[in-house]
Formats: structure tokens, C-alpha cells, sequence
């Protein structure tokens, strides 16, 4: 491994430990909703599916969700590992691997369908490990608002706000 492979690995190990803890710190808190909490975890999530590879939003996605649940709440921790690391893959792969020519219009289908998954992912979930499809029934308008919330300010974080071009400045386009 030359040394700038090994910089860029290195920068990347970090940024997905960033977004990891920043997921988990996101998932420590909640705003009060009728039936429990509205989380603000899928800002994280998208943004480092955005620019992490599928491998790395996973691990953000996934790991990271499970890890703060299992902190915070442990009951949905493995619905969360399922649910949010195919999210993060899910994004990531569109982001990075379809539509070379248009990569915001890939990043805005990919946010769309990590959106549905993770709406699904945890209404099913929830409706399971609760044994009630009632209780995930209540809780569909708060996970769907938390799955737009996502999409949106992760889209405007990477795009608008130059997220992505000053980690590809830093990072290059290596790896992603």
C-alpha cells in the first residue's frame, strides 16, 4: 500500500466513524411524538450513504443503529442493524453506481428508496417484536416523516451545502 492509499484509507476509516458516532448520538434522543420518538439518526444515515461506499454506509447505517439502540433502547437493535444498514447500502449503491451522468438525480432515487426501506423495515419490525400490528400502525405517519426528514436534509447537507465536494477534494474520487 503506497502512502496516499493509505491516507485515503485512513481519512475514509475516520469518516465513517465520524458519521457512525454522529448516528449513534442522533439515536440517544428523540422528539416526543404521540406512541414514542421521532429520530433524527437518517440525517446521518443518508448524508454517509451519500458519501461513504455500500460497504462503509452499512457500517454507519447499520452497526451504528444497532449500537445506539442497544445503548439507548435495545429492543429494536436488530430491526434497526437490518433495517438501517439496507437502507445505507441501498442509497450508497444508487449514489455511487447508477446514473454516472446525473449523480444527484441517482443520489434522489436512491434517499427515495432507503426511505420506503427503512419505512417498511421498521413498520414490520415494530408490528413483530411489539406483537401488535396496531402499535406500528400509530407509529407510520412519525417513521415516514422521519424517513422524508432524512432524505431531505441529507440531500441538501451533500449537495447544497458542499458536503460532497469537500470530501471528494479531500478523499478524491477513490474508493467512493
Amino acid at each position: 500500500m503506497t502512502k496516499n492509499q493509505a491516507k485515503i484509507t485512513t481519512i475514509r476509516l475516520t469518516t465513517a466513524a465520524l458519521f457512525m458516532a454522529m448516528n449513534i448520538a442522533l439515536s440517544s434522543f428523540g422528539i416526543p411524538v404521540p406512541g414514542g420518538h421521532l429520530y433524527l439518526c437518517d440525517i446521518a444515515i443518508c448524508t454517509a450513504a451519500l458519501l461513504l461506499n455500500p460497504f462503509e454506509a452499512f457500517l454507519v447505517g447499520g452497526i451504528g443503529s444497532f449500537l445506539g439502540d442497544m445503548i439507548f433502547y435495545p429492543l429494536p437493535m436488530f430491526v434497526s442493524l437490518f433495517t438501517h444498514g439496507i437502507q445505507a447500502l441501498v442509497i450508497s449503491f444508487f449514489a455511487h453506481y447508477t446514473f454516472k451522468k446525473h449523480p444527484k438525480v441517482a443520489s434522489a432515487i436512491g434517499v427515495a428508496v432507503g426511505a420506503v426501506i427503512m419505512v417498511a423495515g421498521y413498520t414490520f419490525g415494530k408490528a413483530f417484536i411489539y406483537s401488535t400490528p396496531e402499535y406500528a400502525i400509530i407509529k407510520l405517519p412519525y417513521e415516514i416523516a422521519q424517513g422524508v426528514i432524512g432524505a431531505v436534509f441529507g440531500m441538501l447537507l451533500v449537495y447544497r451545502c458542499g458536503l460532497k465536494k469537500l470530501f471528494n477534494n479531500i478523499v478524491g474520487n477513490s474508493g467512493s
